[in-house]
């Protein structure tokens, strides 16, 4: 997998961002990105969930070894997509 796209899921209404404290955040996903157009996700997380509803989060970590979701939401990071990442 080239890159992945970090997602939220967000409880409907509220918005979320990388700079806020994570309250609205419900869960960090992880997405492939579509081919055609790289900053965008693929239809379906790396744990089989739609992205449509999924709020894109802008993180990219910034240097090797820096985890694949933002530090502060580490206990609403998703394990099933984290799983799949270890195993690619």
């Amino acid at each position: 997998m080239a890159s992945i796209i970090v997602l939220f899921e967000v409880d409907q209404g509220e918005a979320a961002g990388l700079e806020d404290d994570g309250a609205e955040v419900l869960r960090v996903h992880a997405a492939a990105s579509d081919p055609e157009t790289p900053e965008d996700p693929l239809d379906l997380t790396l744990c089989g969930l739609s992205t449509n509803a999924m709020e894109h989060s802008g993180y990219r970590p910034g240097r090797p070894g820096d985890p694949w979701y933002p530090v502060y939401l580490r206990a609403r990071r998703c394990h099933n997509c984290e799983d799949i990442l270890r195993r690619v």
